[in-house]
């Protein structure tokens, strides 16, 4: 596969020699379509794109597709709609890959409303891009080139990273857990783990680079299989912070089901890790729970916070949380926010339930009305923002070390960098700062958003 991916790769780049030619990646959806959106930058500058802001200008034109909520198939079609004007007025590829087009309804409504489109690639096909591209240059093919079955690991495909200091790392592809609500496992197919040298080399590659960051990604990280020396995640988190030069590490997205004692215990002994670990959560309600197929109860999740905040000093959590998933009650809403009490998240994503087809929630006759879903997400909005100021209190006077990101987005004249547990602080650099490295900060002051502080 990689010889003959490396053969359009050169067909193409020589069919294209000489006249300077431009891509853009729109990029929707999470963490893992961004690392998508990165290889794919990578096999297209090896065939002699380069990159550019914006796709009025571009040559080719990619977009990243995510299908996790109903209003990114109106931001894609309007996208498109924009296209459609482009390719009028001069020659442009467009071509639509990611998560989306392996939804069999949105493969057929791109190719009957949209025939204009030069390219639809799937999850499972991406290493495949260099060839569908020659295809529509060439022989001005129409190409679609989608797979249902789950697909392979592939090793080795070019990447061009968006950072030169933090670089997130694929560890496993797919999802087995089928929750109700969610469609990944439809479209990006059953658990397939990386071999953990691959990784292991990867991350080594990426500190001798001045990387500082990773962070592993897997739909369900925690269930990462490995082989007889590295078997399961635990061991390969414990083997990615014995890598010199890397400072920091990061996974998402565990699932509660997934942490083990030995996932802890690897973060406890590991100040590598950073103390923010995003568990979500989805609904605080057992019943609901239940419904979701989440495989944990509200007392188990309890428990588990509980459990991880006594062995790990300085731990904080983030969380996913679904508002008004079919037949949820104000009683059971009330569960979950008697758990980010509880619990008192450093950050909630909320996200209000959204039908996606081809999943068992989309096929409930309970569905809870559009009015009420919005009651409850003002009222977990309300209930989560009450703490933040609080905490952020307890950082004040605390010694902070910060990965510095770059320039404060509302004073060029401060940077701006990150704690081990996310939060964002300004300060005034001293002339040695630079983007990219780890520096002590005293916390001085607290905001609702922000922290500020002072080189120590």
């Amino acid at each position: 596969m990689q010889e003959n991916q490396e053969k359009f790769i050169e067909l193409v780049k020589k069919k294209n020699d000489g006249k300077n030619l431009k891509y853009s990646i729109l990029t929707m959806g999470c963490q893992l379509n961004e690392n998508d959106s990165e290889k794919i930058a990578g096999m297209l500058e090896k065939m002699g794109y380069s990159e550019i802001d914006g796709y009025k200008d571009a040559d080719l034109i990619i977009f990243n597709t995510c299908c996790v909520r109903e209003n990114a198939e109106e931001r894609l079609f309007g996208k498109i709609g924009e296209i459609k004007k482009i390719k009028e007025s001069r020659d442009v590829i467009l071509a639509i890959g990611g998560c989306m087009m392996q939804e069999k309804n949105m493969l057929e409504k791109i190719k009957s409303s949209y025939p204009f489109v030069n390219v639809i690639f799937g999850t499972h096909t991406m290493q495949n891009l260099p060839e569908d591209i020659y295809k529509s240059i060439i022989n001005n093919e129409k190409v679609k080139d989608v797979l249902d079955i789950d697909g392979e690991v592939y090793e080795g495909l070019p990447i061009k990273r968006n950072s030169r200091f933090k670089a997130s790392v694929t560890i496993m592809y797919g999802c087995n857990n089928f929750c109700t609500y969610c469609i990944v496992p439809y479209v990006r197919g059953r658990e397939r783990s990386r071999d953990p040298e691959k990784i292991l080399e990867e991350i080594r590659e990426l500190s001798t680079e001045g990387y500082k960051e990773v962070t592993l990604l897997g739909q369900n990280v925690n269930s990462y299989v490995g082989n007889n020396k590295i078997k399961n995640f635990a061991d390969l988190l414990n083997e990615v912070c014995k890598i010199d030069g890397i400072e920091r590490i990061n996974f998402i997205s565990p699932h509660p089901k997934d942490f083990t004692d030995d996932v802890i215990e690897a973060i406890a002994k590991n100040e590598k890790i950073t103390r923010i670990i995003h568990l979500p959560l989805q609904s605080g309600n057992t019943k609901v729970l239940k419904e979701m197929n989440r495989k944990y109860t509200k007392e188990q999740y309890l428990e588990l916070a509980s459990k991880m905040k006594n062995r790990i000093p300085n731990i904080v959590f983030s969380t996913d949380i679904i508002v008004g998933f079919p037949g949820e009650t104000d009683e059971e809403f009330e569960d979950t926010l008697d758990v980010v009490r509880k619990v008192n998240f450093e950050q909630v994503f909320m996200f209000i339930y959204s039908k996606r087809e081809g999943t068992v929630g989309a096929n409930r006759e309970d569905q809870v009305p559009e009015e009420i879903k919005h009651i409850r997400f003002d009222k977990l909005k309300e209930v989560y923002e009450s703490r933040v100021d609080e905490n952020n209190e307890k950082y004040l006077n605390t010694i902070q070390k910060l990965l510095i990101e770059g320039k404060s987005k509302n004073n060029e004249e401060m940077l701006e960098g990150r704690t081990n547990t996310n939060k964002v602080v300004i300060f005034n650099p001293n002339e040695e700062n630079k983007i990219g490295d780890i520096v002590s900060v005293k916390i001085t002051e607290a905001h609702k958003w922000y922290l500020k502080g002072e080189i120590v």
